[in-house]
């Protein structure tokens, strides 16, 4: 390891241990090294005491910088994982992450804009609206129209932190295989580089305003989501202009019952808000927690959701997306031979893994969490038991489904959270099969008659001179054939010709050099220039 990144690896150590988070390391045999070395090599005590385990372990996280605070969000959603101390101080991480000075804010944003804010907007306020782990949010009322602004700014300083635990989780991650018995099968730097390329992704706003625009595209009309207008003349790349929005937070579970709201509508168009984003436009708001997630004002028995931040986007190929819907759709018929040799398939478990032994472990997994609400159904033990299946066969972590994966589990913590009687699977089953149809039945089908039309209809007028030109070529080719197969005989029929001669002189040198050993006088050397020259006449032939 550098030097950078043993300080790097010191202060995160330093950190957890001055919050007293060691407290987390379980009493067990195997962690016995990690509690001795605790004792014998680093004296720190834990200086915050007086604060409550939860309270530390998010002071903590927001203290080692944007990285941890990712990794806290994700973890705020699980709320079967963690009692309710923990999960309710890692919620504050979503959008109460410690401000920078607002001046400091402001200047960032006129030397971006190459002018006074008070070019284009009004009431600028200096305090904070949110803040979190990449940017803080300032509003504003744009001159151009007199409408309420939000103007996000990219926390000043922050990618030579980013960088650096990037480059420490790489050394970490090199390490896994060397650890870990199955660690090559986690393709763990793989998992480092998606998650690098999400964050750094994140610090350009340019490309967050694309994404928003896209999805507001998307879900134009719609009466599920909205996403809300971005100004795009004035983003720049640390700088983002767009409407601001007024509704509730999806987790102040009492204000949303307080204005009835029908609780089980908002909760199953959380579930098909995401299905649709995936498998419909194959685009997908890929950080779904609580603090970017809010519910109109207006009607509250139709609710719509309102989403914001979108500096995470992913994405899945046609291929990807067709398995993970076999796989779903499998998995809500119980067909577990199917999810089996659709793992075999796709290629995430090796193609000679015993699809029979397969299927009964997922089988031994899976049956028993259905036909149950999902409140009485814990996915974080599922997701254990899957992983350990998979490490008994072998499958290997999909890079590209990380965020997906993610996603699912925000999906998973915001239905628990709004109406705990969900039932994930009848919402989702029916919206899968219907892609499934469109995909492969006559619907698909008219869509690639419709798509390749104007195509088609730009070049039916050359169809006869492209026909035409095809037979001159068939011709000329056919000649070309025809050519090259007689010169092939030729040559065939000449080297025949010249092994025959080849054979002739052969014999007649060694008739000759036994009749020398004879002591024959005179047939010796005739013989043997007779073989000589019957070599050269067979050489000639194959010139």
């Amino acid at each position: 390891m550098t030097p950078s990144e043993l300080r790097r690896l010191y202060l995160i150590i330093r950190v957890f241990l001055n919050y007293g988070l060691d407290e987390l390391i379980p009493k067990m045999r195997i962690t016995l090294p990690l509690r001795f070395g605790r004792r014998f090599l680093f004296w720190m005590r834990n200086q915050h005491r007086d604060k409550l385990l939860g309270e530390r372990l998010r002071l903590a996280l927001q203290e080692l910088g944007p990285v941890w605070i990712k990794f806290g969000q994700m973890l705020s959603t699980r709320r079967d994982l963690f009692p309710p101390m923990i999960a309710d101080q890692l919620t504050l991480l979503q959008d109460r992450v410690s401000p920078f000075d607002g001046a400091l804010a402001r200047q960032q944003i006129e030397q971006a804009m190459e002018g006074s804010l008070e070019q284009w907007f009004d009431d600028f306020d200096q305090q904070p609206l949110a803040s979190a782990s990449i940017a803080q949010v300032h509003t504003a009322r744009l001159k151009e129209n007199g409408r309420d602004v939000v103007l996000k700014v990219i926390r000043p300083d922050i990618l030579p932190v980013i960088k650096a635990d990037i480059r420490l989780m790489y050394r970490l991650a090199g390490w896994v295989p060397k650890l870990l018995p199955d660690g090559r099968r986690l393709r763990p730097r793989e998992v480092v580089r998606e998650y690098e390329k999400t964050l750094l992704d994140e610090l350009n706003l340019l490309r967050e305003a694309a994404n928003a625009i896209q999805l507001r595209r998307n879900f134009d009309g719609s009466p599920m989501l909205y996403v809300p207008e971005v100004y795009s003349d004035y983003c720049r790349e640390n700088v983002l202009v767009m409407e601001r929005i007024y509704g509730i937070p999806v987790s102040d579970i009492a204000a949303l019952h307080a204005q009835n709201t029908n609780m089980k509508l908002l909760a199953e168009r959380g579930v098909q808000v995401f299905f649709t984003q995936v498998f419909r436009d194959s685009f997908f708001h890929a950080d779904m927690h609580p603090g970017n997630i809010f519910v109109s004002y207006e009607h509250p028995d139709d609710p719509q959701y309102i989403g914001i931040d979108c500096g995470i986007v992913g994405s899945l190929n046609k291929d990807d997306k067709r398995y993970l819907a076999e796989n779903f759709i499998a998995f809500f018929n119980r067909d577990y031979r199917k999810v089996a040799e659709l793992h075999v398939d796709s290629g995430w478990v090796p193609c000679d893994t015993n699809v029979e032994e397969f299927e009964f472990a997922i089988r031994t997994v899976c049956e028993p969490i259905f036909e149950k609400p999902l409140s009485e159904i814990s996915f974080g033990h599922v997701l254990l038991n899957l992983f350990n299946t998979a490490r008994r066969f072998n499958m290997e972590v999909q890079p590209q489904l990380v965020l997906l994966q993610k996603t699912l589990l925000y999906v998973e913590g915001l239905g628990r959270q709004l109406y705990p009687q969900l039932d994930l699977w009848t919402t989702a089953k029916p919206f899968l099969e219907s892609w499934m149809r469109d995909q492969v039945g006559i619907p698909s089908v008219l869509r690639a008659l419709k798509e390749k039309a104007p195509f088609w209809a730009e070049k039916l007028p050359e169809l006869p001179e492209l026909f035409y030109d095809s037979l001159q070529q068939h011709k000329a080719l056919q000649r070309s054939i025809d050519s090259v197969a007689a010169q092939l005989s030729q040559q065939r029929s000449r080297q025949g010709r010249s092994r025959y001669l080849f054979g002739i002189g052969a014999t007649l040198v060694l008739s000759g050099t036994i009749l020398l050993l004879a002591q024959v006088a005179v047939w010796p050397a005739w013989v043997i220039g007779g073989g000589v020259a019957v070599w050269i006449a067979g050489w000639c032939y194959t010139r």
